[in-house]
This record gives C-alpha cells, structure tokens and sequence, in this order.
C-alpha cells in the first residue's frame, strides 16, 4: 500500500513546518526502517560483522589461537 503513495502524500505539514517521512534511522545504536522486513538492520549487522572478523584475522598471528577462539566467541554472542 506505501507503494501507492506520492511523496507529497508522506509529508505532515504543520504550519510552516513540513514533517517528512524517512525510510531509515539510526538512533541510540538501532537500526529502524519503514518496513517490517528489518533488512537493512540485518545488513548492517553482518557488514558490521564481517568487519569485526577481518580486523580480528589480522590480530590472529599477533595474538595465541586461544585469544583468537575468545574473540571470535565474544564476538558470536555479543
């Protein structure tokens, strides 16, 4: 039903203030979006993941693969 809608139908005007609709935000550490999906919260979280893993690869020979197995741990169920 959103599909249907102009852009000049999501817009709230209040007096001189016109509200418009936002298809995402990021507020407080959340991702939010207008459809009930969640794919862009899933999408940030694995890029956000797969970043973490990177960085946590290239710390990997630096560090015992007891640290490593700890990181990679804190990291799945954090």
């Amino acid at each position: 039903m959103l599909e249907k809608l102009t852009d000049s139908d999501l817009m709230l005007h209040t007096g001189t203030i016109v509200i418009c609709l936002v298809k995402f935000i990021h507020d407080l550490g959340v991702h939010l979006d207008s459809e009930p999906t969640m794919k862009s919260y899933i999408s940030k979280e694995i890029s956000s993941r797969y970043h973490q893993l990177c960085k946590i690869r290239q710390v990997c020979q630096l560090v015992g693969q007891d640290i490593a197995q700890q990181l990679v741990s804190a990291l799945i169920f954090s």
